[in-house]
């Protein structure tokens, strides 16, 4: 059963109570009045979310989780509840579940109201995670291949000493064949290893015009322009309703997100981890 209005109006209230409390940095007074409210309305996710936040602030992680883990069963498209769900699961070092969280958070945070946009803040953590998962992954594979390469070559050195033992008078050729596959060998592996070397840079056509930096919201504007969205909006705002490049008149209703070239960056950077790497 739905609680009656006087109820919902008394939790309301509380929230308020909470919101006072959370801008004046009193996190205890804030929980208990989201609690409260929480306690006359069960099935409101922004109390779980308001309440985790306030337990983040205090680096309570077992209890943001729960939080938010509650909020989310409450409404699964809830970008604060996957973010600091995220958060808590990097705090307690489960990277794997922490990235996995961060990016749902990001992938509904895409395209949001301005006043709820968080993609910004969501990408600096993820970035970061994704960046710390490459490098862990990307020292395995490169000690996997290294010990790979060495058995390779110590393969081909005792099959070339076989060789030149049973080839009298052929020796040059023997070694010249066994000098050619160990240059084959070394062409081989550093292909395989191609993917996990940074390179000087992403490509252009993966980036913002304006910040130079990967996309990590991008919009195409009528001109066929691509931009990503906090900064493009943040032009429209404070400079003025027009393309920052045509010169031509824009207005963010006109912004379409670029689907494209969001696919590119994600399989760029599935590819290229190192490219998560933040300045």
């Amino acid at each position: 059963m739905a609680p009656n209005a006087s109820v919902v109006k008394q939790a309301e209230l509380l929230r308020n109570d909470g919101n006072h409390y959370f801008k004046k940095s009193r996190f205890g007074a804030a929980i208990d009045a989201y609690t409260e409210a929480i306690t006359l309305c069960p099935n409101v996710p922004v109390y779980f979310t308001n309440r985790a936040l306030c337990h983040l602030k205090r680096n309570d992680w077992e209890r943001v989780e729960e939080d938010c883990r509650r909020a989310i069963q409450l409404d699964s498209n809830s970008v604060k509840a996957h973010y600091m769900l995220g958060l808590a699961l990097l705090e307690k070092k489960e990277l794997t579940k922490g990235i996995k969280e961060l990016e749902r958070a990001l992938n509904l945070g895409r395209g949001a109201n301005p006043k709820g946009y968080m993609v910004e803040e969501i990408w600096q953590v993820l970035a970061k995670a994704k960046y710390q998962e490459w490098e862990r992954s990307s020292s395995q594979r490169s000690w996997e291949l290294q010990s790979l390469k060495e058995a390779c070559e110590s393969a081909l050195k005792e099959k070339h000493f076989l060789g030149v033992s049973e080839m009298e008078g052929f020796v040059d050729d023997a070694t010249t064949s066994h000098l050619k596959h160990l240059e084959a060998l070394e062409t081989v592996f550093n292909k395989a290893a191609e993917d996990d070397t940074p390179s000087e840079q992403v490509p252009d056509y993966l980036c913002c015009r304006i910040t130079l930096d990967i996309f990590h919201d991008p919009v195409i504007t009528p001109s066929g322009l691509t931009y990503e969205r906090a900064v493009i909006l943040e032009h429209l705002q404070k400079v003025g309703g027009f393309d920052p490049i045509t010169r031509e008149p824009l207005d963010s209703s006109q912004l379409v997100p670029n689907l494209a070239i969001k696919e590119a960056v994600e399989e760029y950077l599935e590819k290229h981890g190192w490219a998560y790497k933040i300045d």
